[in-house]
């Protein structure tokens, strides 16, 4: 289904009439949406105007800053690393650009070619969402003789294992239940649920997530078509779009990481993570990294965030490639909070500081047979953001103070160039105005969320998985 650029998410709520997404919407709910985000497109556009005119009227001004910087001995410096990291971002942005066209998902497979497939669903104080998300995967159009589904309640405190046992009794597909007695964390919920597992590729779907009918045939038949593929990604979309200003910037997010990073990532077979939401794992090469993957730890303690970057890497680590599949969709939902969307954000950035430094150990080693150039460019890339985009943000933040006027106002400019990229394929993907949140973003990230990797960087052994969370005591 690679036309669903054609189709959008809208699309899919309104017309599917056997759909497990129907009951989550309303029409008044659908309304709403429908107004807000007409008002808030035309704010983002006036908003825009306003900030490219005042970047006219003022350009002489921003002339002049730049040749008071030339003019300090320590300016200077900042005016050549600038231009430096501004080619070495065009030369990437074009490499990733050739890497997007070159980028073709793999074929779905017939019935007879389809391997036998686990479907784990781990859920924690998740409620009636399981049901939904159980029926969706009971949906799929995949060989029932040849697809399991295993439901694991990871001691949830509300009534979420009445929903899965209400999905195993009322769906027309088998359903393996587990209840763990108190909260151990997603990772080993997952374990419980592959330890139950006897097929040859395992695949973990979120308890908040929706998947179409198709997404299972989608994500598995890249193992078929290549024996080396030892874990494939699923492209991951929002589904509560119509809650508000977060969700929808978040679907322009999320449509880049996947349908340019990820894609981009999988042409030179290393994608650097497979999401939670919606991955597929050869079942011989997880089970032998499952000891290690369960019992890993960062700074001496227990790591209890990240399980997906750390699998990917064990795989990649063992030599084996993770692609990407485009048209495997999943829709998750995501935080409509400011405070839970940090919390979010705070584990993704930890966890992506922990395994780009494990990655970083066999990464330029001979850790494989095919060529491995372009995963060691990905992971230079890593490394750079994380050390010279800080760099790049406390800079900033002192000429910022300096002269407050001129500098605010490029670095509003230079964040509505750098966001006009995801803009552009959002609409080019999606055929639609709601490429227009990138740039609300690209405002957001600033002023809101700039300070998450900074504050991971110094705490990157905290390994609290932030939501959710409850006081449960562990049984004696």
């Amino acid at each position: 289904m690679d036309t669903h650029s054609e189709n959008t998410f809208n699309d899919i709520v309104l017309h599917a009439e056997q759909n497990p997404l129907k009951h989550l919407f309303g029409e008044k709910d659908l309304k709403q949406g429908f107004w807000f985000n007409a008002i808030s497109k035309t704010i983002i556009i006036i908003s825009l105007m306003l900030v490219v005119f005042l970047s006219y009227f003022h350009s002489q001004q921003l002339f002049e800053l730049q040749d008071m910087l030339q003019q300090n001995k320590y300016g200077i410096y900042y005016v050549y690393a600038i231009r430096t990291f501004f080619l070495i971002n065009v030369l990437v942005l074009l490499w990733r650009i050739i890497l997007m066209f070159k980028y073709r998902p793999a074929p779905n497979c017939d019935d007879a070619n389809l391997p036998s497939c686990t479907v784990i669903v781990p859920a924690f104080n998740e409620g009636k969402q399981v049901f939904a998300t159980l029926k969706s995967i009971a949906g799929s159009d995949y060989p029932k003789d040849k697809l399991k589904i295993i439901a694991v309640d990871d001691g949830s405190i509300d009534d979420t294992f009445f929903w899965i046992n209400k999905a195993a009794k009322k769906l027309s597909h088998n359903i393996t239940t587990i209840k763990l007695q108190y909260n151990q964390g997603k990772r080993r919920a997952l374990y419980h649920g592959i330890k139950e597992s006897d097929s040859e590729v395992i695949v973990t779907v979120d308890s908040d997530s929706i998947l179409e009918p198709i997404t299972i045939r989608s994500l598995v038949s890249p193992f078929v078509h290549n024996k080396r593929v030892g874990a494939v990604a699923g492209n991951v979309r929002v589904l509560n779009l119509h809650e508000g200003m977060i969700p929808r910037m978040l679907d322009v997010v999320f449509l880049y990481s996947f349908d340019f990073i990820r894609a981009g990532q999988s042409v030179v077979n290393t994608v650097i993570c497979t999401p939670g939401a919606l991955s597929a794992y050869r079942s011989d090469i997880l089970l032998k990294v499952l000891p290690e993957w369960l019992d890993q730890k960062f700074f001496g303690q227990e790591a209890k965030i990240g399980e997906d970057r750390a699998m990917t890497n064990l795989i990649l680590r063992e030599g084996f490639l993770v692609h990407f599949q485009r048209n495997a969709y999943v829709y998750t939902n995501v935080p409509t909070q400011y405070r839970n969307l940090c919390k979010m954000f705070l584990r993704w950035a930890r966890s992506n500081i922990r395994e780009t430094y494990v990655m970083s150990k066999f990464a330029f080693r001979k850790f494989r047979k095919e060529p491995a150039l372009g995963a060691r460019i990905n992971l230079i890339l890593q490394l750079m953001t994380l050390s010279k985009g800080q760099l790049l943000l406390l800079t900033s933040a002192i000429f910022l103070l300096i002269c407050p006027s001129q500098f605010s106002l490029n670095i509003l400019f230079g964040v509505m160039v750098t966001s006009s990229i995801p803009a552009l394929l959002y609409v080019w993907r999606q055929k639609t105005t709601d490429c227009l949140w990138a740039y609300a973003y690209g405002i957001f990230w600033l002023i809101s969320l700039s300070w998450i990797t900074p504050y991971a960087l110094i705490t990157p052994h905290k390994s609290d998985w932030l939501t959710r969370q409850i006081n449960h005591p562990k049984p004696i």
